[in-house]
Formats: C-alpha cells, structure tokens, sequence
C-alpha cells in the first residue's frame, strides 16, 4: 500500500510542477497582453482568451493538487481538536460519500457538453477568438476524472496514516 501512495503522490508532484510551468504561461500571456494593450494600442482577442483557459485549466486541475496538500475546505476548528485516527476516517468518508459523488456527476453532466462543442467544431464567438473550443470545455471531464484518481490515493494515504495514528504529513519528494 506504500508503493501505491508513493505512485499516487508522485504524479501529483509532477501534476503541480505542470501546473506551475502554466502559472508561469499565464503570467506570460498577460504581460504580453497588457503591454500590447496599453502601450502599443494593439491586444488579441486570442491571447485574452488563452488567459481564462490556462486559468481555468489551473483550477480545474488545482482541485486534485490542493487534496495531496490538505487545502480543501474544512471546519478545521473543529477537525484539529480530533485524534488522527478519527481525521483519517473523516477524511476517508469525505472522499467516499462527497468527493467522489459529486465527481462522477460532473463528468456525467459534462459529456454532452463536450461533446456538443466537438461536434458542431465550436469557436469563439469573438472575431479574432480562439478555435477549438472543445479542447478547453473537456478538460471538465478530465479534471473530475483526475480528481478521483487523486482521491483513490488519498483514500490510501489515510489509511496508512490511520494504521499508524499518525497525522497525515509529506511522505515523498521528487
């Protein structure tokens, strides 16, 4: 169950370096775009585009990496007062009934979303805009289906932590 949690926690260590290389792209773009906008009268409706797409593949993504660093959202004046063990199963239970649920539902209800766009090609409806609007609109689904993959370790990693009545704390490094 070990190596499992290590495989698990490793490909988020590389999800969140990918996702800092895009912080850096974002950064970029809206340098580049305010620049051009503010100094040289120009801008691209494309570039101001790509802006909340990196965003939101940022977010979206961030989900599963915010889990491994136990950012989600708790009560947490209450959830410090409990004993490890009795973290763990809260966190286990979270994952089971909450997390993974609400997963699966958002990537049943954006299928026909996607799906939609890629068929009917969809483009920006801004002359100049991005193509391919179906590209950004699946990395819905895939994120959700990340966020479980992620869970599955999580899951994991608190039952080690609640074997050995340990908080649950940074195992692994790249």
């Amino acid at each position: 169950m070990n190596l499992l949690n290590r495989i698990f926690e490793k490909l988020n260590i590389i999800i969140g370096k990918i996702l800092s290389f895009f912080m850096v792209l974002l950064i970029i773009n809206v340098f580049y775009d305010v620049i051009s906008r503010y100094f040289f009268d120009g801008g691209s409706i494309a570039f101001q585009e790509l802006e909340w797409h990196i965003f939101g593949v940022i977010i979206l993504f961030g989900m599963s990496y915010t889990l491994r660093e136990e950012g989600h959202v708790r009560v947490d004046f209450l959830y410090n007062k409990f004993s490890p063990k009795t973290q763990s199963i809260i966190n286990i239970l979270g994952t089971l009934f909450f997390i993974i649920p609400l997963s699966l539902l958002i990537i049943y209800g954006s299928y026909d979303f996607v799906m939609d766009s890629y068929t009917t090609n969809e483009i920006s409806e801004d002359p100049g805009g991005l193509t391919h609007r179906w590209i950004i609109k699946a990395m819905i689904p895939l994120s959700f289906i990340y966020l479980i993959i992620t869970s599955f370790g999580y899951i994991i990693k608190n039952i080690i932590s609640f074997k050995e009545n340990k908080k649950i704390k940074e195992e692994v490094e790249v």
